[in-house]
């Protein structure tokens, strides 16, 4: 037996228009026995250099092909905001071509899939007005909304990302994931409202629970402990539950 074998690989998705950076301190503080890998999506963080993907169905093929050689060990998936959405894609691709399933997935400030709904999004908001929105939401640096040229460099990809998440629409009469899920969501998130949030029970066949968190869309900011230490909870809950279903 391979000694360096992790118990659990994690990867964690990031938000529209940001990358692994606000992430990069998770590894540390998981458990040690773990392996962490936080991905950036083309055109993001380390890819940056990448042409970007501006559907949610290509940009999880593209992120599954990426990991799927990695899919050697029990898994999990954690995502948060558009990383919710590809975690949910990413496993729906998982289950329909055979692959490894993860053993656990995390959704965060990410509202359950829903039927479309009519009227425009941020993506197609004037700069002023949207700089103000995502300024309320948090997760922007304020040196990029409030310097012009910074914006000028960061405004088509934040608008892509955003267009991604608000053009996607569930698959017809997609099942619920036959993995364990959590969702994540802050008290004062009025994007991803709890309410919204717990809508995720109907999406997954072992749903372990809606878990809120004082804050808004980016509760974790301020410390992320409290979060880790749930998913810490959650994702070892299903991993056992993974083991004791192997041995029977």
């Amino acid at each position: 037996m391979d000694s360096t074998r992790p118990d659990l690989r994690l990867f964690v998705l990031h938000h529209a228009g940001g990358s692994h950076l606000p992430y990069r301190d998770w590894p540390a503080l998981l458990p040690p026995t773990w392996d962490v890998r936080l991905l950036d999506a083309p055109g993001h963080g380390l890819l940056l250099d990448l042409p970007q993907i501006s559907e949610a169905g290509r940009l999880a093929d593209h992120l599954l092909r990426g990991i799927e050689s990695e899919l050697t060990c029990p898994y999990a998936l954690f995502g948060h905001s558009m990383g919710g959405l590809l975690t949910y894609e990413i496993v729906r691709r998982a289950v329909g071509r055979g692959l490894p399933l993860p053993v656990w997935a995390g959704v965060s400030a990410r509202s359950a899939p829903q039927p479309a709904r009519p009227g425009g999004g941020y993506h197609e908001l004037p700069d002023e007005e949207l700089r103000t929105r995502l300024k309320l939401l948090g997760g922007t640096p304020d040196g990029v909304l409030d310097d012009p040229e910074l914006w000028d460099l960061y405004d088509p990809v934040i608008r892509a990302d955003l267009r991604l998440v608000e053009n996607w629409r569930p698959a017809p009469g997609a099942g619920p994931l036959p993995v364990a899920l959590s969702a994540f969501a802050g008290a004062l998130d009025h994007s991803a409202s709890p309410r919204h949030m717990a809508g995720w029970a109907e999406h997954s066949e072992h749903f372990l629970g809606l878990r809120v968190f004082d804050g808004g869309h980016f509760y974790f900011q301020p410390d992320p402990r409290p979060l880790l230490r749930q998913i810490e909870r959650d994702a070892t809950t299903a991993l056992r539950a993974a083991g004791a279903a192997r041995s029977r």
